[in-house]
């Protein structure tokens, strides 16, 4: 796999009908490696080793329902209280993020209610603060770092 635009980590792999998995330490199993579970397990990493959230508050590939059609969000992160506090989209690297990725974002969101949105393909990272009241996002350089 290509090398992205995250600290390197210690990963798990292993060898299963001809493909390459990966353990995922959230879903505790290990899963198929394709590109944007590359991508996924970095960021991941990264919020664990990084930014310092505990792994309890973290949930990857769940459904959610959006006007009756089903999605899976990528990665979650949740607050102590148990609302949402980042959601996650992670694309594989081979592919651009553009205003497609943010619409895909904004529609999860508007189930999630997160307070901050995180893109990644593993090569650019976006991150936004949502401003419910103004109904608007801000760019940001980083998402916060965990705190109580």
């Amino acid at each position: 796999m290509q090398s992205l635009r995250f600290p390197a980590y210690n990963f798990r792999f292993k060898n299963s009908e001809n493909k390459v998995h990966i353990f995922d330490v959230i879903r505790k199993k290990f899963v198929v490696l394709q590109p944007e579970e590359w991508v996924r397990q970095h960021l991941v990493h990264s919020l664990i080793d990084e930014k310092k959230y505990p792994k309890s508050l973290i949930n990857v590939e769940k459904q959610l329902v959006f006007n009756g059609l089903k999605k899976r969000y990528d990665v979650v992160v949740f607050n102590s209280d148990g609302s949402i506090n980042i959601i996650c989209e992670c694309k594989a690297p081979q592919i651009k993020i553009d205003q497609t990725t943010f619409d895909q974002i904004a529609q999860y969101n508007a189930v999630l209610q997160a307070n901050y949105l995180l893109v990644t393909n593993g090569l650019e990272h976006f991150y936004c603060k949502m401003d419910f009241k103004k109904e608007k996002y801000t760019f940001l350089r980083d998402i916060p770092e965990f705190s109580r």
